[in-house]
C-alpha cells in the first residue's frame, strides 16, 4: 500500500517508527518515491519517468531536502537524455567523494596495507587540499592542470602525480559506477592531457660485473648481523620483493621438499608464490637457523623484531639504507637477479613467473601444471653462477651440482657453524 504525505526529514524521521509505512509518495511531486528498507530508518528514493523506475540515492545519505531541491535538475536532465540517470549526488564538493572513497579503499581486505596506506595519504596530503573544494560540476581539464596537475608537477616525480592522478579518476569512476552521481566529472580526461613527458623506468643500480663485490659485502654483513645478510642474499637468490621477504615465517620454509611457500597476502599480486629452494639455500637457511638459536630466538620469523612480530616496513627500509649507503635499494637486488637470469639465457616466462609478475588466469594454469621444474633448473643455475662469484664462501657447500649429479654435497671446512638438521628445523619452525 503507498501512503499519501508531504517530504519532509521530520515526516521520515516521524514515519520511520511506523511498521505500516514503507512505500511513500507526495502529491506535489508526481513520480517521487521513498520506500523504507528492513534496516529502518534507511530507505531508497526513486522517480518514476515513463513507467521506468528509477533510482535516485539512498537515504539517509540524500536528504528529503537534498532530493526536492534537486528534483527539477534531474527532471531536466532524464528529459533532454533518455539514457541519463536520476541518481543525485550525496556530496557537494569533490572532497567528500573523495574523502568517501579514502573511507572505501580503507576498509577493502582484498587492498595491501601498503597501498591503503599510499592511498590514504595522496588524497588527504595533495587531492583533498587542491580539489577538494571543488563543486562536482567545476571539474574541468583548465581547473585541474591550475589546481592540481602544474602544482604536482613542481615538487612532485611525475611518477607519483600520475597515482595521484590515477587515484582521483578511480574514485569519480567508482562513484558513478555505483550510482552515487549522476555524471563521471572525470570522463574524458586523460593524464596525457596535462604532460607528455614519458615517464622512464629507472635504472638498474646494480650491475652483473658487480656481483662479486656484492657477495663479498654481504658476506660481511651475514657474519656481523645475520639478519640484514640474510634478508637481501635471499632477495638476491630469489629475485623477491622486499615486502614479501622480510614477512617470511619458517613454517612458510620447507627443507624436506626445498620449497619456499609465500602466501597471497604477502605477494604483491594477491596470488600465493613458491620458489623451489637449491642446495646452496637451503644449507644458508639451516646455517642461518643455528645462528638464531644460537642466540636463544626460537620464534616463527625469519626476521624478527621485538617484541614478538617481524621486521616492519619501516625497519627493512633501515636495513637497505645502511647495506646501499644511497648507492643502491632493495629493488635494486630484484632487478638484478632478473637481469641476470635473462643473461643466462632462462627463458622468459619462467624468469616472469620466478619474479611473481602479474599474469593472465591462462598463463598461471599453464605455470601451476607444467613448469615447476624449469623454476628449479633456473635457480639452481643462477645460484651456481652466483657461486662462481663468492657464494660458496657464504653458504658453506663445495661441489653443488644440479639434483640429478652424484657429486655429494660437502660443507666447506672453513665454516665455523655447525649445520642442524631438518627435524631441527621442522620442530622450531612449529613454535
Amino acid at each position: 500500500m503507498t501512503m499519501t504525505v508531504a517530504f519532509s526529514d521530520a515526516e521520515l524521521r516521524r514515519r520511520a517508527e511506523d511498521p505500516a509505512a514503507v512505500l511513500m509518495r507526495d502529491p506535489r511531486h508526481p513520480g517521487l518515491y521513498f520506500r523504507f528498507t528492513e534496516a529502518r530508518p534507511r530507505g531508497t528514493w526513486s522517480l518514476v519517468v515513463r513507467k521506468k523506475w528509477l533510482r535516485i540515492g539512498s537515504y539517509p545519505e540524500l536528504s528529503a531536502k537534498a532530493v526536492l531541491a534537486a528534483l527539477p535538475e534531474t527532471r531536466q536532465r532524464l528529459s533532454a537524455d533518455a539514457k541519463a540517470t536520476a541518481a543525485i549526488s550525496p556530496w557537494a564538493t569533490l572532497g567528500e567523494l573523495l574523502a568517501w572513497y579514502s573511507d572505501r579503499m580503507s576498509r577493502d581486505r582484498h587492498l595491501s596495507a601498503k597501498r591503503k596506506a599510499t592511498a590514504k595519504s595522496a588524497i588527504a596530503c595533495h587531492l583533498i587540499p587542491r580539489v577538494g573544494d571543488l563543486a562536482l560540476g567545476e571539474i574541468d581539464r583548465a581547473t585541474l592542470d591550475t589546481k592540481l596537475m602544474w602544482p604536482l608537477q613542481e615538487t612532485l616525480s611525475l611518477e607519483f602525480v600520475r597515482l595521484i592522478f590515477a587515484l582521483l579518476v578511480l574514485a569519480c569512476r567508482q562513484a558513478h559506477t555505483l550510482g552515487s552521481i549522476p555524471a563521471n566529472p572525470m570522463t574524458g580526461i586523460k593524464f596525457s592531457d596535462f604532460s607528455k613527458t614519458k615517464i622512464k623506468a629507472k635504472s638498474a643500480r646494480l650491475r652483473g660485473v658487480q656481483v662479486e663485490g656484492l657477495l663479498g659485502q654481504l658476506a660481511e654483513a651475514f657474519e656481523r648481523r645475520p639478519a640484514q645478510g640474510m634478508l637481501a642474499l635471499m632477495m638476491l637468490c630469489h629475485g623477491t620483493r622486499v615486502g614479501e621477504t622480510r614477512m617470511a615465517l619458517w613454517s612458510h620454509i620447507s627443507l624436506a621438499d626445498r620449497t619456499w611457500h609465500l602466501p597471497a597476502a604477502h605477494t604483491k599480486t594477491r596470488v600465493e608464490h613458491s620458489l623451489p629452494l637449491t642446495e646452496q639455500v637451503c644449507a644458508l637457511l639451516t646455517q642461518y637457523r643455528a645462528r638464531q638459536a644460537a642466540t636463544g630466538y626460537t620464534g616463527q620469523y625469519l626476521f624478527p623484531a621485538r617484541h614478538g612480530k617481524g621486521m616492519s616496513e619501516g625497519q627493512a627500509s633501515m636495513v637497505f639504507t645502511q647495506l646501499g649507503q644511497g648507492e643502491w635499494t632493495s629493488h635494486d637486488l630484484r632487478k638484478l637477479a632478473r637481469t641476470g637470469w635473462a643473461d643466462l639465457g632462462i627463458d622468459f616466462l619462467i624468469g616472469e613467473m620466478l619474479i611473481n609478475h602479474a599474469m593472465g588466469h591462462n598463463v598461471q594454469a599453464y605455470i601451476h601444471t607444467t613448469v615447476e621444474t624449469r623454476k628449479r633448473e633456473a635457480l639452481e643455475k643462477w645460484h651456481a653462477h652466483l657461486d662462481a662469484k663468492g657464494f660458496t664462501a657464504i653458504h658453506g657447500l663445495e661441489g653443488v651440482g644440479n639434483r640429478e649429479s652424484s657429486i655429494p654435497l660437502q660443507a666447506a671446512p672453513h665454516m665455523a657453524c655447525n649445520p642442524i638438521q631438518e627435524s631441527t628445523i621442522g620442530e622450531v619452525s612449529k613454535a
